[in-house]
Parts: structure tokens; sequence; C-alpha cells
């Protein structure tokens, strides 16, 4: 009796933070979807605008936390993690026969005025199936063979998703590496992962050989550092050697630059090898030849016909803004740092944003809901909501971390990751930090699948939260 009595309730704070974020994603997709003559006509005409379906869907939300607080037992989500995700990934197999188009893209269920989109449901899908998994195998991601699995289980509907074709919502499904992270995960797969993806944007943004002799005098630098003796002075001289090669390269001797760091390089692993320094070598060499594999294909795919034009237009405007077309591919992006910029400190207030309000940003409900945020709250209201964000990122991974069951403490960090995901590159798209792919930001923009599925997640999360103490 005692020990029932001492059963950990709802955190509160977490709700609290739910519950502030949705509100305000309301109030923006009310005051953004305003027409010009403001909100007219009955309570049921209102309910048929942008507005009022999120309502819908935010009381379908509250229902749904209801029965998963109250009236589903936590043992559902353990012993029914592997069907879940079973279904979710059937759904996505099946909107690609049945599903409507939408922007280009197969990935909606269309019923009596509402779609739903089950890449969001799968999200939820995974985490459950993750934490299952992990439960088995924590502390075995040393192994080759359970890393493959795991990742095996979250590439399986990001490859499906990738064939609706939806970019972004397949990007979200990396966030599943965090969880992995956390369990074991080794983390120089993520040091290879981050070089990967700087030396792929390097080879785009700069030639080849620019990046060869970079790459050159890097190492000569590292193997003059590592001499045993005069290390101060065989720096200066690696430093003095990479400085003259980038002289060379900026007065038209690229190549040569290189042959002349190549042969230096060479002996300077002749030397390191006669003193046995071999794992130093073969570390350096193996990120040489992968970070020149990386640019040279990069540099090529981006210059030639191999990707589609609208990839190539994304990448432009990422990357090479100043040669996209400001009334063409670039004028989404353009016109969302334009309305972020209007805003000033405190924005121009709820539906007086000039920008947003007579829809010079497109999708400014859904993917570039937070270029409205930032003219209509301005830095100060853009601050907030990204601190109440990072909050509950934080207080996700407290509750994870108190969890006795590895399942619970898997699935936390699953939800941590893709909400981390979902945050970094929908802010990121809008103000050009990250290709424009089109991604939610959760609780705020407009869907409702998109906000289901994440009071779903939550709400799974809380409950399994409240049964922390049983065994």
């Amino acid at each position: 009796m005692a020990r029932s009595l001492r059963r950990p309730r709802t955190d509160v704070t977490t709700v609290i933070f739910y519950i502030f974020l949705v509100c305000t994603g309301l109030l923006m997709i009310y005051s953004v979807g305003a027409p010009p003559d403001g909100y007219t006509g009955s309570t049921v005409d209102l309910l048929t605008t942008p507005f009022g379906k999120q309502f819908v869907w935010a009381g379908i939300s509250v229902g749904v936390w209801v029965c998963i607080n109250y009236l589903i037992d936590r043992k559902v989500w353990v012993v029914g993690a592997y069907p879940i995700y079973a279904i979710t990934v059937l759904l996505l197999l099946l909107v690609l026969v049945v599903g409507k188009e939408i922007n280009g893209a197969r990935s909606w269920f269309s019923l009596a005025g509402f779609t739903f989109q089950p890449s969001e449901l799968a999200k939820f899908g995974v985490c459950l199936a993750m934490a299952a998994f992990l439960s088995q195998y924590s502390g075995k991601l040393s192994q080759l063979r359970t890393v493959v699995y795991g990742c095996i289980i979250w590439l399986i509907p990001a490859v499906v998703i990738l064939g609706q074709p939806d970019m972004g919502s397949t990007l979200v499904f990396t966030g599943f590496l965090l969880v992995m992270y956390r369990e074991g995960l080794t983390p120089l797969l993520f040091v290879l992962g981050g070089f990967t993806v700087f030396m792929v944007v390097l080879g785009i943004l700069f030639p080849f050989q620019y990046l060869l002799v970079a790459l050159l005098a890097l190492c000569v630098l590292l193997y003059t550092f590592s001499l045993p003796r005069r290390r101060k002075l065989y720096g200066i001289l690696g430093g003095v050697a990479g400085a003259a090669a980038y002289v060379g390269v900026q007065s038209g001797y690229g190549w040569q630059s290189a042959v002349a760091l190549g042969v230096l390089l060479f002996a300077l692993i002749g030397y390191h090898l006669s003193r046995r320094n071999s794992r130093l070598v073969a570390t350096s060499l193996f990120f040489i030849s992968w970070g020149l594999a990386l640019t040279f294909t990069a540099h090529y795919v981006y210059t030639s016909d191999v990707l589609p034009a609208h990839q190539h237009e994304r990448i432009v405007v990422w990357l090479h803004p100043e040669d996209a077309d400001p009334r063409g591919s670039y004028y989404n992006l353009l016109q969302s740092k334009l309305a972020i910029a209007a805003g000033g400190l405190s924005g121009r207030g709820l539906q007086q944003g000039t920008m947003t309000r007579f829809d010079y940003v497109p999708e400014q409900q859904t993917d570039f809901i937070f270029s409205a945020i930032g003219e209509e709250q301005g830095f100060i209201g853009v601050g907030m909501l990204i601190l109440i964000f990072g909050l509950l990122l934080y207080r996700i991974t407290v509750i994870a971390e108190r969890q006795r069951r590895t399942f619970a403490r898997a699935y936390a960090y699953g939800v941590a990751g893709i909400l981390l995901v979902h945050f970094l590159v929908n802010v990121g798209m809008t103000m050009g930090l990250v290709p424009v792919i089109g991604i939610p930001l959760p609780f705020i923009s407009k869907g409702g699948s998109s906000l289901l599925s994440f009071t779903i997640m939550i709400a799974v999360l809380l409950k399994l939260d409240k049964h922390r103490g049983e065994v």
C-alpha cells in the first residue's frame, strides 16, 4: 500500500511546456491565417479555416492523451512495440498506392476533408521499436552486427518515405543516432559522420584542388608536430609549408603546390613508419582518402547533371545564394529572411506582419511558421520559443536518466532525438542555415498528423515515467 501511495505523478513541467507550445502554434496559425478583414461568420465557418482544423486536431490530441494516461496500460507499449512498428511501416507502403499527392509527394491519406500523414506516426513506431531493441541489446552496440540491426530499424521507414518522396521526413530518422549513442554507440562514428558532411559541403563550395592542398597541408602540420624532438620548430616549418602552399594556390599554382606537399608528406610518412607510428599514418591516410573522395564526388555531382533540377536548386539556394533566382528557387528563403528581419526586437504584433499577412512568405503556416513568429513577435518571441524548446528537450533527458528500465530510457532519448532534428532543421531552414527541405516545427506548424504524433510521443513518455518505480 505504501508503495502505491508513493507512485510518481505525471511530470507537470513537461505538460506545461507542451501546452505552451501547442497554444503558441494555435495562436500563430490564427494570426497568420486571418483574412484581411478579419474572421467573420459563425463558429462552424471558423472551424473550416486552417485555425479551426488545427483546433479540432488539438482536441483530438487531448482526447488521445487522456486515453493513454488513464485507459491504456503501460505494458501495451512495451509488448506491442514491434507490432505497432510493423503497422506504421505497412501504412507507409499503403500510402504509396492509395495516398493523395500534395506538392509532388504521395504522403497523405485523405478522408472527409482531413488529411493524415503516416510518416508522422512512423516516427512514434520507430521510437517504440528502437526502445524494444535496445532493451535487449543495450551495452552491445560496440558490436558491428548490433549497430547494423539497430540502424535497419529506422532505415526501413526512412527509405520508404524517401520514395514518396519526402526528404525532410527521411532526414528526421537520423535523430535515432542520439539514442544509439546514449546506449553505447562509439562516438568515432559521429566524428566520421561530421567529417563526411563537412567535406561534402566544402566540395561544393570550393574547387577540388583547394581542398587537396588544404588536406595535405593539415597532414604535414600534424606529422611535423608529432616529431619527437624540436616539436615547436618543426611545427613552425610545417605551418610555413602550408602557408606557402596557400599562396601558391592563390597565385594559380594549385596542382604544383599539391605535388610539393605530397612529396613532403610521403617523406614524413616514411619517417613515421620507421618509428613504428603506423596508427598515426593509417588514420591520416584514411581521412585524406575519404575526404578527397567525398570532395571530388560532391563537386562532380554538383557541377554535372546528376542531380534532379529541384535538388540542385536547393543546394544553390543554400550554399550559393548569390547565384540563385530571387524570383524563383530563392524566393521562399529570401522572403523568410526578410520577414524575420522585419520583426526587430519586439515584433509588429499579432495580425500586423505585412510579410506573412499578405502571403509574401509561402507555406507560412507550415514549414515557414518560424518566420511568421519572427515578424510578429520579434527577437523576444523567437528567443522565448527557442528557450522553451531547449527546456523541453532538457526535461526529456532528465526524465530519461531517472528511468530504471532501458526501454523507457531509450524511448525517451528517441523522442528527444526526433524533436531535436525537427527543431534544428526547421529553424535553420527558415534562416538559410540548412537546405530548404520542408519539415514542420513540432507543436507549432499547422498539421494535424504532426501534432497528433508528437502528442502521442509525449503522452507515452509521461505514462512510462509514471511507472518508473515499478520493477
